[in-house]
């Protein structure tokens, strides 16, 4: 009896942070949102909206 006590009283002491704090939900969501942004800015590049449409152009003469 007295062991099931103490493992127990194990059990449940190590769970008292169980989740995120509000502190580290805001920092992942900036993070997440810079994250976006970021990407945003990349595939919007004139560069990379060039490469898109010659991987489309590609694919399309290749398929007829």
């Amino acid at each position: 009896m007295r062991a099931i006590q103490m493992v127990k009283r194990r059990w449940t002491g190590s769970r008292g942070d169980r989740g995120m704090s509000t502190a580290e939900y805001a920092v992942g969501t900036i993070a997440a949102a810079a994250f976006a942004g970021l990407l945003f800015k990349i595939v919007t590049s004139p560069q990379v909206k060039e490469l898109l449409l010659q991987i489309i152009e590609k694919a399309l003469k290749l398929a007829g």
